[in-house]
């Protein structure tokens, strides 16, 4: 089954580069692991919720709003697609994710295939 894991990083945290990310042992571990049970489906680390461009449409007019659609005190940071057996295992994964146990959070939603 295909669950998609919704990074969410605090908004207040650190905001590691990629180059940071991928000297990071916590995460290098974690990657190596998923990547070397051939889990992975596919992913993306995203760009800090401020580079984002909210979409709007009432009636015929489209707005534009410059930041993420709801303020929160998180937000998503990346999303990693994998396949595992069941949702189990997928929590499994999620709760050993290095931004899970930073202070973040991974929300677990399946796919519909």
């Amino acid at each position: 089954m295909k669950y998609v894991l919704l990074i969410c990083a605090p908004v207040d945290g650190e905001e590691l580069s990629p180059a940071e990310i991928a000297d990071d042992p916590r995460f290098t571990a974690y990657i190596d692991e998923v990547r070397g049970r051939d889990l992975m489906r596919g992913g993306a680390r995203l760009r800090p919720a401020s580079d984002a461009t909210t979409v709007r449409v009432q009636g015929d007019e489209v707005l534009l709003t410059d930041g993420p659609f709801v303020e929160s005190k998180e937000y998503v940071a990346g999303i990693d697609i994998i396949e595992v057996a069941d949702l189990d295992e997928a929590i499994s994964l999620a709760s050993r994710h290095p931004a899970a146990l930073a202070g973040g959070s991974v929300e677990v939603r399946p796919v519909w295939e």
